[in-house]
This record gives C-alpha cells, sequence and structure tokens, in this order.
C-alpha cells in the first residue's frame, strides 16, 4: 500500500480529520469519532484504493464525508477527483473541505448517481460501502469510459456478489488489502467490461 505523503499532504489529511470530527458532531457524517480510529478507518483504508485507480479522472460515487475521494485527492495531485453525493449536508461540508484546504484536483456534484450526467465519462469510479457490486454496476456502468473500471471498496471476499456480476461485466482482480491500524479484512474488488 502506498501511502507516502509530504509535509504539506500530511498537513491537509490533519486538517481533513479535524474538520470531520468538527463537522460531525453537528451533522453526523461518520459514526467514527476517535481521531485515532479516523487515522485507520477513515484515511488508510481510503488510501489503499490508490494502487487500483485508473487513467486521470476519477468519481467517487456516494462520496458521503469525502471517503475515498479527499484523502486520494490530497495524495494524488495529478488526478481529477469528483465527489458525488446526493446529501445536501455532505455536500456542504465537502466545499468546505474543499475550500479550508485549497484542494484544486477535487469537485463536488450534489445529484443521485443515477441522475447524474458528467460531460465526459471518468476513467475509474470507486465506492466505498455504497452498494452490492450488483447495484454498483447498474448504476454507475454508464459514467465508466469504455476503457475504464469500476472500483469497489469491500470488507470479506464478496463471493456472493461476484457471482451476481450483471452480464458485461467482470472481475479482472479481487485483491485483499492490508491496512495498518485495521484487524479486519479488506478487499478491492476491480471491475472491466468483459
Amino acid at each position: 500500500m502506498d501511502c507516502a505523503a509530504d509535509a504539506e499532504q500530511l498537513r491537509q489529511l490533519a486538517n481533513f480529520l479535524q474538520l470531520l470530527a468538527k463537522w460531525n458532531r453537528a451533522y453526523s457524517l461518520t459514526a467514527i469519532t476517535d481521531p485515532h480510529d479516523m487515522v485507520a478507518l477513515h484515511v488508510l483504508d481510503s488510501v489503499a484504493a490508490r494502487d487500483f485507480l485508473n487513467g486521470v479522472s476519477v468519481l467517487d460515487a456516494g462520496s458521503g464525508a469525502g471517503l475515498p475521494g479527499i484523502p486520494l485527492a490530497i495524495l494524488d495531485p495529478a488526478r481529477q477527483f469528483t465527489l458525488l453525493d446526493s446529501g445536501g449536508k455532505k455536500i456542504r461540508f465537502l466545499r468546505h473541505v474543499l475550500a479550508e484546504l485549497a484542494l484544486g484536483n477535487a469537485r463536488t456534484e450534489e445529484a443521485r448517481v443515477e441522475n447524474y450526467q458528467p460531460g465526459l465519462p471518468f476513467d475509474t469510479v470507486i465506492c466505498r460501502a455504497f452498494t452490492d457490486l450488483r447495484g454498483f454496476v447498474q448504476r454507475c456502468a454508464g459514467l465508466v469510459a469504455a476503457d475504464g473500471r469500476l472500483v469497489a471498496m469491500k470488507g470479506r471476499y464478496p463471493e456472493t456478489e461476484l457471482a451476481a456480476i450483471p452480464v458485461g461485466w467482470r472481475a479482472t482482480a479481487v485483491e485483499p488489502v492490508q491496512v495498518p491500524g485495521i484487524d479486519a479484512q479488506r478487499h478491492m474488488v476491480v471491475l472491466e467490461r468483459a
């Protein structure tokens, strides 16, 4: 797992967690409230997806509190990230974070995934705790470029979900990942057109 960060990126990640903790008290953005737990369960867990991204444009579908999009945008400034969520409170939080951190490679979109119509499809569409693999493909396939990929962040090996992937798509990778500070299974599922 590549989580190398320079001093400015570490500052931005720390500021993100401070903002998340502050806003969480009023908006209930995450059930994780302990700052130490936030580092592992939010930042490091998000960063675990970095090696599975494809291309330059990335959509974080159902971004919620900006996970995994914000940590990835901080650590990968060469890519462009779109943080998509239908919740107005979450989008207000994300806009505040992007302004506070001066993250020029990320933007927000307030819409339901099935109603979102970007100008161009994305190289990667990623989700974390969004839906099962079948629903992910059904709702997000139209947002992915022809040679792009869907990346789903999962806990345990999703055997049942893998068996239900819609026709026309296939899992090209189901990789276990070790996340420092998390004593639980984590898997990255990469889906591409068959």
